[in-house]
């Protein structure tokens, strides 16, 4: 669940701090659990990533977007990526702005679509959208940054 938290924060004291308070939100509704509704883990998964979603929207002001400036579409080289560490690939991701990190995370990572982003995060699905190209957009670039550093 450490790894969970650690997507969407920026340190790992934050990460610490929301799997604190996700842990004492797990134990005080325990009682709450349904078995047939869902696995422990799925339970405390969802309830984590909830904590973490609230940590996000505290963090953030969601009228400030930072406009991203415009890309050409960038494409990556499989081999480029099997050559960073994941460590590297993480620290990538939580370089990206809070807003933009979160939607990364909630559409690659956890497999949620934008009309359940946009209800989380309470913004648009065209918002939504435009995070997850932004953060693609911006990894990518970074990731051949570093690429052509190595070289």
């Amino acid at each position: 669940m450490m790894n969970l938290c650690l997507r969407y924060t920026k340190s790992e004291a934050d990460a610490e701090d929301i799997l604190a308070q996700a842990f004492v939100r797990v134990f005080k509704s325990i009682q709450q659990y349904d078995a047939a509704k869902a696995s422990v883990y799925s339970w405390v998964h969802k309830i984590v990533t909830n904590c973490c979603l609230t940590y996000l929207k505290s963090k953030y002001n969601k009228t400030e977007i930072t406009k991203l400036e415009e890309a050409e579409e960038l494409l990556l080289e499989p081999e480029v990526i099997t050559k960073m560490s994941s460590e590297a690939i993480i620290n990538l991701v939580r370089n990206l702005p809070a807003a933009t990190q979160a939607v990364f995370n909630l559409y690659i990572v956890e497999g949620y679509d934008h009309k359940e982003i946009a209800a989380l995060l309470q913004i648009s699905e065209g918002t939504s959208r435009w995070h997850l190209n932004a953060a693609r957009k911006k990894l990518q670039a970074e990731i051949l940054q570093k690429e052509n550093k190595i070289y």
